[in-house]
C-alpha cells in the first residue's frame, strides 16, 4: 500500500496534485479511470522521490493533459464518421 510507502506530507502534498490535476479532467463516466491513470503517473514521480507539490503537481497536469488531448482525438474521430 502507498500509505506504508509514503509519510503523511507527501501523501497530503499528493492528494492536492490530484485534486487539482483532476480539475482539468471532462467528466463523465471515464473519469474514474482517468483519475486513476492520472495518480499512478503521481505516484510514479514521487517514487522517483520528486515530492514536492510543485513536482507532483507537474506530473499529475501533465497526464491529465495527455489524457484530455487524447479523448478530444477520439471524440474528432467519432464526429467525423
Amino acid at each position: 500500500m502507498i500509505i506504508d510507502t509514503f509519510d503523511r506530507r507527501t501523501m497530503a502534498r499528493m492528494e492536492v496534485a490530484l485534486e487539482r490535476a483532476c480539475l482539468l479532467l471532462p467528466t463523465g463516466s471515464e473519469k474514474h479511470n482517468a483519475r486513476r491513470i492520472v495518480a499512478s503517473k503521481i505516484i510514479e514521480c514521487a517514487n522517483r522521490g520528486e515530492t514536492s507539490l510543485s513536482r507532483l503537481s507537474e506530473a499529475g497536469y501533465a497526464a491529465a493533459m495527455q489524457l484530455s488531448s487524447s479523448a478530444q482525438s477520439v471524440r474528432k474521430k467519432e464526429a467525423a464518421n
